[in-house]
C-alpha cells in the first residue's frame, strides 16, 4: 500500500507545526522506472517518489524539507534534484558524491539546491567509506559553504571522534548517532556525541526515534532532550520518511507528536524546526 493510500486512513498529528516547519531528513525513492536504483545497492526500497513526499508533508503540516540522498540511489542524485526542482523554495538537498565529481558537477548540484554531501559509515550499508576518497571530497567542498552529513553507528562514535574533530567543514550527525534508546542517557556513545556537538560547526539531528526505540518511542525522548538541551541552536529534526530498512512501520504523525516532548517550549520548537534549518540550508 502506497503512502497516498495510507494517508486516507492515518490520523493527523496533534502537534501543529509552526510556519516554516522543516523536515530536515527525508528521502525520495524512484520511481525506479524513471530514476533507477544503483546496481550495487544494499537494499531495494519501495518507490516513494516526490508526489508521495509532498502528500505526506501536506498531511503533517510541514512547509519545508531537506531531501537526503539515500544509498540505494548511489551517486546518481537525479531523483533528489528532480524533487527540489519541483518546488525550489520548499526543498533543499544533501547529495552522495565521490571524488570523480568535477567542479562543474558540484556547481550543478549547488544550483539545484544541494547544500551538503553525505557519507555512510554504518555497517549494514557497507561500513566506512574509502577515507582517501572521503578526504578528497572534503577538500573539494570546503570552499563552497557546504557541510558533510555523517551516518554512523553508535559503537563507532568514539573511534571516529578524532577524525570528526579534524574535519575542515561543518558536520551533521544523523539520527542521534543511532545510540540505543534502551541504554539511556549515560551510555558512552551519547556522551561522546554530546562532546562532538559542542564543536564549532557541529549539528545533530534528533530524528530516528523509530530507529533507536519502539513505539511510543519513550526511550528515545530522554536522549533527544539531552541533545536539544546540549546545544539548542545546532539541532535539526526530521521524519526519515520513508524509513528505509526499518524494524517496524512508523506513523509519521507519532514522530511529529514527539516534538513538544523533546523541545518543550515554543522558542525551542521554533529553533529546532524553523530557525536552525534556515541557517544551515538557506531557506
Amino acid at each position: 500500500m502506497s503512502i497516498l493510500e495510507k494517508l486516507k486512513t492515518r490520523r493527523k498529528p496533534t502537534y501543529k507545526m509552526p510556519p516554516g516547519g522543516t523536515d530536515a531528513h527525508c528521502h525520495v525513492f524512484g520511481p525506479g522506472a524513471v530514476f533507477p536504483y544503483a546496481p550495487n545497492r544494499r537494499y531495494t526500497p519501495e518507490d516513494a517518489p516526490k508526489e508521495h513526499l509532498r502528500a505526506l508533508h501536506d498531511h503533517l503540516g510541514i512547509d519545508r524539507a531537506v531531501i537526503v540522498q539515500a544509498s540505494c540511489h548511489g551517486i546518481d542524485n537525479a531523483a533528489m534534484l528532480d524533487c527540489i526542482a519541483s518546488d525550489p523554495k520548499r526543498y533543499r538537498g544533501v547529495a552522495i558524491v565521490n571524488d570523480g565529481f568535477t567542479d562543474k558537477d558540484f556547481d550543478t548540484l549547488g544550483a539545484g539546491g544541494v547544500r551538503g554531501v553525505r557519507f555512510n559509515f554504518v555497517k549494514h550499508l557497507g561500513g566506512a567509506p574509502d577515507m582517501a576518497v572521503f578526504n578528497r571530497v572534503m577538500d573539494r567542498i570546503k570552499g563552497r559553504g557546504w557541510h558533510v552529513v555523517l551516518h554512523v553507528d553508535a559503537p563507532d562514535i568514539v573511534p571516529l571522534s578524532d577524525m570528526i574533530r579534524k574535519l575542515p567543514v561543518p558536520f551533521v550527525i544523523d539520527h542521534m548517532g543511532r545510540v540505543p534508546g534502551k541504554d539511556g542517557v549515560d551510555q558512552p556513545p551519547l556522551k561522546a556525541l554530546l562532546e562532538l556537538h559542542k564543536l564549532d560547526g557541529a549539528w545533530v539531528k534528533v530524528c530516528g526515534s523509530e530507529r533507536i526505540s519502539m513505539p511510543p518511542y519513550a526511550e528515545a525522548i530522554p536522549i533527544a532532550r539531552r541533545i536539544v538541551d546540549n546545544r539548542p541552536d545546532r539541532v535539526l529534526w526530521g521524519t526519515d520518511f520513508p524509513h528505509p530498512n526499518a524494524t517496524h512501520e512508523a506513523d509519521e504523525a507519532d514522530l511529529v507528536d514527539l516534538v513538544p516532548k523533546i523541545a518543550p517550549d515554543s522558542a525551542l520548537q521554533r529553533k529546532l524546526l524553523v530557525d536552525n534549518p534556515a541557517v544551515l540550508y538557506g531557506f
